[in-house]
């Protein structure tokens, strides 16, 4: 297959890119390489993905229509109707400014990148006749009025944060494209996603980052709240597991909401305690008042991503932890000065 990720410097993108690529399909990959945090990183896993022969990268924006358009028309296999030949047998999108706290601060940006950049994909491969889309989307819809654990049907009309209200937004655009034009779709709701060069502005990245520079240990609240956390490979093979259940033999355009999560919840101070121990040494813990758009808790019911993808976490939390600290004592001479983004 020839499948389209965007955000594929971004630390899932770059993990569901890198499977694909395992896989042996082809990828065109997409990012803008924006200073949402340190573009170290991004270049980090790009340069993971310049390794192999069969990906292509293209700086582009989401939310710039002409520059989809012409990467749609240049792809195009053949010089034949683009419904006949369509570019991609597949888009995934996982571009997105993502983060709860920071979408606070600038809630615009979030709402183009995540749900004009979703428009401006969807009606793309309307055009041009692709069939198969995915969306990443994120465990922050649930907010604070569902039994716990969430299941996809759950209320998702009281978002906490800007953040959350834009992957809600561009849920509801993915499902009219299904309605109206036939498109198969899966949206991904993805469960605190941790491991190897992660989002900086992350309790793992951070927590790895402060204790093993015995810096203080920011904590908002009182370290009780709850996070279902999920390993970045982990989720890469859910979501190919998703983009194969896409294509399979049915004749009736599919759409579906799907949770990945790890199904164990687990308090951040246990996940504090688990870093001391692989790093070795104590955390200097500061505590500070709760902030209002976090959640008290997450946790995934993934009964329909067992039955429909036969997928299931295969990483545990001390396993994915300790291949994190690897990773960031090996590339410490740079990650160390990594900034975390608001604290």
């Amino acid at each position: 297959m020839r499948v389209l990720v965007t955000g594929c410097a971004g630390f899932i993108g770059w993990k569901v890119a890198e499977h694909l690529l395992q896989a042996g399909h082809r990828v065109v990959g997409v990012d803008n390489l924006n200073d949402a945090y340190d573009v170290r990183l991004k270049h980090w896993r790009l340069d993971q993905l310049r390794l192999h022969p069969d990906f292509e990268f293209h700086v582009v924006d989401v939310t710039d229509r002409s520059a989809l358009a012409r990467l749609f028309a240049s792809s195009t296999s053949e010089p034949s109707t683009p419904n006949t030949h369509p570019p991609f047998d597949a888009v995934l999108n996982l571009a997105a400014r993502a983060g709860v706290r920071l979408s606070v601060l600038d809630p615009w940006a979030y709402y183009e990148t995540n749900v004009t950049g979703t428009l401006n994909l969807l009606e793309a491969c309307r055009a041009a006749g692709v069939r198969t889309f995915i969306l990443a989307s994120t465990s922050s819809l649930y907010g604070v009025r569902n039994p716990l654990p969430f299941r996809e049907e759950a209320d998702t009309d009281g978002p906490l944060s800007p953040y959350a209200a834009s992957k809600k937004a561009a849920e509801t655009l993915c499902y009219t494209y299904h309605y109206l034009h036939g498109l198969n779709v899966a949206v991904l709701r993805y469960f605190t996603v941790y491991g190897p060069a992660g989002r900086p502005d992350m309790s793992p990245f951070r927590f790895v980052q402060w204790v093993v520079e015995g810096r203080p240990v920011v904590i908002y609240g009182d370290g009780r709240q709850q996070r279902d956390f999920t390993y970045v490979d982990d989720i890469a093979r859910g979501t190919l597991a998703a983009l194969s259940f896409l294509q399979s033999e049915v004749r009736d355009p599919r759409f579906e909401i799907i949770n990945l999560g790890s199904d164990q919840p687990v308090p951040l101070m246990e996940v504090v305690r688990l870093v001391e121990r692989l790093v070795g040494r104590p955390a200097r813990v500061e505590y500070r008042p709760p902030h209002p758009a976090d959640m008290p808790a997450t946790w995934a019911d993934i009964t329909k991503a067992r039955r429909l993808l036969g997928w299931a976490p295969a990483v545990s939390l001390e396993e994915g932890f300790r291949r994190l600290v690897d990773w960031y004592m090996a590339c410490r001479t740079w990650a160390r000065d990594i900034a975390p983004g608001p604290v």
